[in-house]
């Protein structure tokens, strides 16, 4: 379940992103909104996923499903140029995020050994 909240939060975070440069500033009440609430769920949902994901794989899949799905919006949705060393970056990103899922974890929780 922890896998299907980072997912989730890394697909509200390319949705916020778009509110960003959707609400140019916030000056647009709809958009600003609609970022704020996207702002909201993305990182609650990040939270619960650390609870069980270590917090440098979750980041990186977090900030990496994020920034892909934000790069591809741009190229399809707001005509932001593209070229080849562009989607071969791209590729190797998701490719990146892939691998971090397919590494086997630790179960140690460093915080709790702590307390």
């Amino acid at each position: 379940m922890a896998w299907l909240y980072l997912i989730l939060a890394g697909i509200s975070e390319i949705v916020w992103a778009y509110g960003l440069k959707a609400a140019h500033g916030f000056t647009d009440l709809k958009w600003s909104l609609i970022t704020l609430g996207f702002m909201f769920v993305s990182f609650y949902l990040f939270a619960h996923a650390m609870r069980k994901i270590p917090i440098g794989t979750a980041y990186a899949v977090f900030t990496g499903i994020g920034a892909a799905g934000t790069a591809v919006i741009g190229i399809l949705f707001l005509n932001e140029g593209t070229d080849f060393l562009k989607i071969c970056s791209l590729i190797i990103l998701i490719f990146g995020i892939i691998g971090l899922k397919l590494v086997k974890e630790d179960k140690k929780d460093n915080i709790k050994e702590e307390l």
